[in-house]
């Protein structure tokens, strides 16, 4: 049975070109035993049409305010209580800004202001708009206030450019929706995450770092929280706030993470190594800015010790899982640190190029194991998290459920 099995689910569509999606979302709910009502901005229905999505949901769809219809003639209040989700997708940035400031001046604006349901936005717009401080701020004070942002993809728009701002394809969306309510597949286990990347100080001003912002890490913290584990979390210098529910330690330089989780690796049963550790760092640091004199300047590093192999080669190690980000045959080059560091499971996903993973809400992962690959497609971060979770829950107890184990 699917997890959105008997769940309310308020689907909201805003003035887009991606509208056109939100009818296949809503048919993938219905599929998936959801109850679903359908709320559209004045806007929305200039994309598709209410008679459409209401033949899809077999239900009224909803677009006003006050509605002389319903029992109370207040549709967002009976609205707001009826649901258990709210998802809006398409999200336009009019209404991503509405949000953000706490407008109500229509019925989606204001049955999202009147609910305690988890909201959702899926933000669809032209990529130069989403980069826009301000849209990018909206977004920030949603995501400070709980909201989930699933999305945008990258690629071709209707403009004819091409850059973030497509709208998450419904299988991917309803992917993170189903993955809401989770089965308790790691109840009674404790698991160790690691997440972003580390800083490695030049002198007081310059280090060496790299583009990782932490997301998949606080993903994967995330959704095996949800499985039932005990989760803690070691991460990086990252701008991300610690997730609900999971103890963080914040560390800064790869030496402190290799501390961290030397310091609690011993009491847990799976670890998960998502962090982008530094795989070297300067032999000396300069106490005082380092200057411009000569024309050219050479620098002497000495090679961090490797926390994933350390943590594998422990006399009783626990189940371990590590990633690896590679701009060439990342399968390849899976296979061969999965063999080199004789871990359970290693996660590959190409960096570099238009599609890197750095800084953005989606990703492609393939799962290298010595039986072979298992690839997870491209998709939100949360989605994936979760999928990833399901897939190390599986090997932990084939694994640990074999006789002799």
């Amino acid at each position: 049975m699917s997890s959105l099995s008997g769940r309310c689910v308020l689907v909201g569509v805003t003035g887009g070109i991606a509208a056109y999606k939100s009818a296949d979302l809503v048919r993938r709910l219905i599929e998936h035993g959801a109850m679903v009502r359908v709320a559209m901005t004045a806007s929305a229905v200039q994309f598709i049409s209410p008679l459409t999505l209401q033949s899809v949901s077999g239900q009224p769809v909803h677009d006003a305010l006050l509605d002389i219809d319903s029992e109370t003639a207040m549709s967002h209040i009976e609205l707001a209580r009826w649901a258990d989700q709210i998802i809006v997708a398409p999200a336009t940035a009019d209404f991503i800004a509405r949000l953000a400031t706490g407008l109500a001046d229509d019925l989606l604006s204001t049955l999202c202001l009147a609910t305690q349901a988890q909201i959702a936005i899926a933000p669809a717009m032209n990529h130069v708009m989403w980069d826009n401080p301000a849209t990018q701020e909206n977004i920030a004070t949603l995501r400070d206030r709980g909201v989930d942002i699933l999305g945008p993809d990258t690629g071709s728009q209707a403009c004819g450019e091409t850059g973030p701002g497509r709208m998450v394809e419904p299988e991917a969306l309803l992917r993170w929706l189903t993955g809401q309510t989770d089965d308790q597949l790691l109840t009674g286990l404790s698991v160790l995450v690691t997440a972003g990347p580390t800083w490695e100080a030049l002198d007081p001003v310059r280090g060496l770092t790299n583009q990782s912002s932490g997301k998949m890490g606080y993903a994967v913290a995330i959704a095996a929280l949800k499985a039932g584990a005990k989760v803690n979390l070691i991460s990086g210098p990252t701008a991300l706030s610690s997730p609900p529910g999971v103890p963080t330690c914040r560390v800064t330089t790869a030496l402190d993470m290799f501390s961290a989780v030397d310091a609690q690796v011993s009491d847990v049963d799976i670890f998960v190594s998502v962090a982008a550790v530094s795989d070297y760092r300067p032999e000396a640091h300069q106490t005082q800015k380092i200057k411009k004199h000569a024309a050219s300047f050479s620098l002497e590093l000495v090679r961090n010790p490797d926390i994933l192999a350390t943590v594998a080669a422990r006399s009783s190690p626990p189940f371990t899982v590590g990633f690896a980000a590679e701009t060439d045959e990342p399968v390849a080059q899976a296979r061969r640190k999965l063999e080199a560091k004789k871990v359970d499971l290693m996660v590959a996903n190409q960096v570099g190029g238009e599609n890197s993973p750095f800084g953005r809400d989606d990703n492609a992962l393939i799962l290298v194991e010595l039986q072979g690959e298992t690839d997870l497609g491209r998709g939100l971060k949360q989605a994936l998290a979760q999928c990833l979770v399901r897939e190390i829950a599986s090997r932990y107890h084939a694994k640990y459920s074999a006789p002799g184990s």
